[in-house]
C-alpha cells in the first residue's frame, strides 16, 4: 500500500487480499481505531479537563488505577460492545470476562485490551497508548463466552496492534502479513500509513530494561547487561545505549524503528511474590510478541517463545525479552548455557 493510504483502505485492502477475512473482522478493526482516537483525545486535554491522577480503585493486579485507566476503559468498552462483532471480551483493568449487555448481539471474535499501557506517565506528560489483541472463539463454542474462550496461545491471534499516544498519535497494526504504522492526522480525523512494512533490525546498539532491578536479575541477564555496559572495552566489542520510558509501548516502539531490546525479565524480587514475571501474558506480552516477530525480530521468556505459551489465567504474568533477533537469541543462549 503506498504512503498516504488511510487506515481503513488498508483494512479493507488486506480483507480482499486475504480472502478468508470477514467484513465483521474490517468493521471491529475500525471500532478499535475509533476507540483509540477518542482516548487519544483524552489523554491529550488531560488536567485541562480533569482527567490525571488516581482514581481511588484498584485493579486486579492491586496496582492504583488512575483516572484515565478506568476513563480509557470504559471508552474502549462501549465503542465494542454493541456493533455485533465481538462474542466478550477482556481487559487488563476488569478482573473477569466482560459480558455483553443482552440486548447487544454477538460476534466471533474475542477483544483482549491494555486500555492505557504506561498509565504512571500521565501525570508527567509520558508517552502513553494502548494494545490490543483480537482472536477468534473457538469452534463449537456456545452460549456465553467463558473465561477458557480467552485462554489460547499468542499464535492463534488474527490481529494484534497498539496507538502510541507521543507528540503524534500513532497505531501499529499486524494482521499476521507484516507490520504497518499509521499517524494519525489531527486536520482530517483520520491514521494514514507513512511506515509501511516495518522492520526490527537484527543488530542494535540500544537496550531497554529498569536498571534498578538489576540486584534481582538471574545470572544469563545479568551477564547480558554487563557485557553491554562494558562497551567496547568488554566482550562485544562496541558501546550500547540503554533506554528506559518507563511504558512498555513506548519502549517497544522505539525497538520496533531503530532496533534494541526490550527487557523485563523474571528475577528473585518477583518470585518473592510468586509471580512468574511483571507483564500480563494476554494483554501485553502476546500482542507485541506478535507485532515484533512479524517485523522480524524474537519474542521470548529467556527459555519459551511467548507466542507458545498457554495461558491459565486471564492475568497471567511472563517474563518478556523481545526485539532484535541477534540479541534476542544472545540472551536465549545465555539461559540455556546456565540450565
Amino acid at each position: 500500500m503506498p504512503i498516504g493510504t488511510t487506515i481503513t483502505e488498508y483494512i479493507i485492502e488486506e480483507q480482499r487480499r486475504i480472502g478468508s477475512v470477514s467484513g465483521d473482522f474490517t468493521a471491529l478493526i475500525n471500532d478499535v481505531v475509533i476507540s483509540c482516537k477518542t482516548i487519544a483525545s483524552a489523554v491529550r486535554y488531560g488536567s485541562l479537563v480533569g482527567v490525571l491522577g488516581a482514581a481511588d480503585t484498584e485493579n486486579i493486579q492491586g496496582e492504583t488505577q488512575k483516572k484515565l485507566d478506568v476513563i480509557s476503559n470504559n471508552l474502549f468498552i462501549k465503542r465494542n460492545e454493541w456493533a455485533g462483532h465481538v462474542a466478550a471480551m477482556a481487559s487488563e483493568e476488569m478482573t473477569d470476562v466482560y459480558h455483553l449487555p443482552a440486548q447487544y448481539p454477538r460476534g466471533k471474535y474475542l477483544l483482549v485490551f491494555d486500555p492505557l499501557d504506561g498509565s504512571s506517565n500521565t501525570d508527567v506528560n509520558g508517552a502513553v497508548g494502548t494494545i490490543f489483541s483480537i482472536m477468534r472463539r473457538p469452534e463449537g463454542a456456545l452460549g456465553e463466552p467463558t473465561e477458557d474462550d480467552f485462554l489460547q496461545s499468542g499464535d492463534h491471534q488474527v490481529c494484534a496492534g497498539y496507538a502510541l499516544y507521543g507528540p503524534s498519535t500513532m497505531m501499529v497494526l499486524t494482521t499476521g502479513h507484516g507490520v504497518n504504522g499509521f499517524t494519525l492526522d489531527q486536520r482530517i480525523g483520520e491514521f494514514i500509513l507513512t511506515n509501511p512494512d516495518m522492520k526490527i533490525p537484527a543488530e542494535a546498539q540500544d537496550f531497554s530494561i529498569n536498571a534498578s532491578y538489576m540486584r534481582f536479575w538471574d545470572p544469563p541477564m545479568r551477564r547480558y547487561i554487563d557485557e553491554c555496559l562494558a562497551g567496547k572495552e568488554g566482550p562485544r566489542r562496541r558501546d550500547f545505549n540503554m533506554r528506559w520510558a518507563g511504558a512498555m509501548i513506548a519502549d517497544v516502539h522505539r525497538v520496533l524503528c531503530q532496533g534494541g531490546v526490550f527487557l523485563y525479565p523474571i528475577d528473585s524480587k518477583l518470585r518473592a511474590k510468586h509471580q512468574e514475571g511483571k507483564l500480563r501474558l494476554l494483554y501485553e506480552a502476546n500482542p507485541m510478541g506478535f507485532i515484533v516477530e512479524q517485523a522480524g525480530g524474537l519474542a521470548t521468556t529467556g527459555e519459551q517463545r511467548i507466542m507458545a505459551l498457554q495461558p491459565v489465567n486471564l492475568h497471567q504474568r511472563c517474563p518478556v525479552i523481545m526485539g532484535s533477533r541477534n540479541e534476542v537469541e544472545r540472551i536465549i543462549s545465555y539461559h540455556l548455557e546456565a540450565q
